[in-house]
């Protein structure tokens, strides 16, 4: 599904400014976060930074994107549709970790010793640099630097069904980093979402410049680390 293709929901068509997944409440039946730091600050340090981040990296992405694709066939990108704020849809792009992309068939789940990941997708998931190309969709307004994990169309669509409040997570942008990745534990399986929910739903409640900086360390460390490896 390209960009400009609609998605079926509810019985309409969709433009993609409107495309949003089954079960995603419309734009008048939820209220984002209104407060000065949600509304005006986050956004605007989220393309600030972004922005200088791309630039400043740059060779070191294009040094990654020529790794990527030494070490095995495929291209450098790996694209996936995923859900965003208000359950709009987007095309992620990350650095392509595996031999082969997830097939709706497959785990969509990752686990942390996949088979199906090559030798340097290991390395750069290890230390998080295959998100980096997710820059890219901060600056353009799909995501930001922290929020809840932009999950795949498919998997959405099924945990609308099983979590009545699932949807809630959508009212705000999905983020390349977030209170749930840092502070719950490992895992490769739908069983333990509802648990990170609870994760997501109090960084909504509690989003503050105070909690987003607690983050961004807390990411670092786990980094370094290389522990907390959750399913992406």
């Amino acid at each position: 599904m390209t960009e400009k293709e609609t998605l079926q929901v509810d019985g309409n068509d969709h433009t993609e400014e409107q495309k949003c997944v089954t079960g995603v409440p419309s734009r008048d039946e939820i209220s984002p976060p209104k407060g000065l730091y949600q509304s005006f600050v986050k956004p605007l340090y989220d393309k600030v930074f972004s922005f200088f981040l791309l630039i400043s990296i740059a060779p070191v992405l294009l040094l990654l994107a020529l790794l990527v694709k030494i070490d095995s066939k495929g291209p450098a990108i790996f694209k996936q549709k995923r859900v965003g704020l208000l359950g709009k849809v987007f095309t992620i792009y990350k650095f392509r970790s595996m031999r082969e992309p997830n097939g709706l068939g497959e785990n969509p789940f990752t686990a942390k010793n996949d088979p199906r990941l090559t030798r340097i997708g290991k390395i750069i998931r290890d230390v998080r640099a295959d998100e980096l190309p997710q820059l890219w969709n901060v600056l353009k307004g799909d995501m930001s630097l922290i929020g809840p994990r932009p999950e795949q169309v498919e998997i959405v669509k099924q945990l609308n069904s099983s979590l009545p409040d699932y949807h809630l997570r959508h009212i705000v942008k999905p983020g390349i980093t977030g209170w749930a990745q840092v502070k719950y534990k490992y895992t490769d399986t739908k069983s333990d979402v509802p648990q990170k929910l609870q994760y997501d739903f109090y960084y909504i409640q509690n989003m503050s410049f105070k909690i987003d900086l607690y983050i961004i360390f807390a990411t670092l460390r786990v980094v370094l680390s290389g522990q907390n490896r959750g399913e992406r």
